[in-house]
């Protein structure tokens, strides 16, 4: 099933399983059952084709996010424009200017995932890759108030990426590209 075939619904139901049964279950972000729980994200599917559309809806969600207090953390998914790993990588210097001309940097930050993502200095199947992988491309906006507090609270927050290529290792590559491919083709009703 290609990206362009995809509905909204089926996007963020698969995105939606991968937070809670990747990223939550395998404790890859410790700070994320928290606000799944409080239900304090955001899942915006953006229907972008062009990396222009895709920044004018990145600046709007940054807009947006700045004014609702309820709302903690926004996933951006974008399964229709920059598919293409090195093209997403490239566009990150563009986040980070549109965050500079906003003066947005310290209030926020833009974490990113990738179906394809890679890690420099890793080969592309290397199971720590995962740790960044999602089912669509997608910019994490993350308010750096609440990054601060959750890395404060955290026993041994510097120990997080290696435990994570640790736990991803364990894991192994094969069964970590099955679990994506599970997100994807999951049924929408299936909860």
């Amino acid at each position: 099933m290609s990206s362009a075939t995809l509905d909204t619904q089926h996007v963020e139901h698969a995105t939606r399983r991968w937070l809670n049964d990747f990223i939550i279950a395998h404790n890859v972000c410790p700070f994320a059952h928290k606000v799944a729980s409080e239900q304090r994200i955001k899942f915006s599917v953006s229907d972008a084709t062009q990396a222009d559309h895709l920044l004018q809806e990145l600046n709007d969600e940054l807009n947006a996010l700045s004014e609702k207090e309820d709302i903690d953390t926004t996933l951006l998914i974008h399964p229709n424009t920059l598919t293409d790993f090195f093209e997403f990588n490239d566009f990150l210097a563009t986040v980070d200017d549109l965050l500079d001309a906003l003066d947005l940097h310290g209030v926020f930050q833009i974490a990113s995932f990738h179906p394809d993502y890679q890690f420099a200095g890793t080969e592309f199947d290397d199971a720590e890759n995962f740790t960044n992988r999602s089912p669509f491309p997608t910019l994490h906006i993350l308010r750096e108030d609440s990054v601060s507090l959750a890395v404060d609270a955290h026993p041994n927050p510097d120990g997080i990426p290696d435990d994570n290529i640790e736990r991803m290792r364990a894991i192994g590559a094969p069964a970590l590209r099955d679990m994506i491919q599970q997100h994807l083709t999951a049924p929408t009703d299936d909860k």
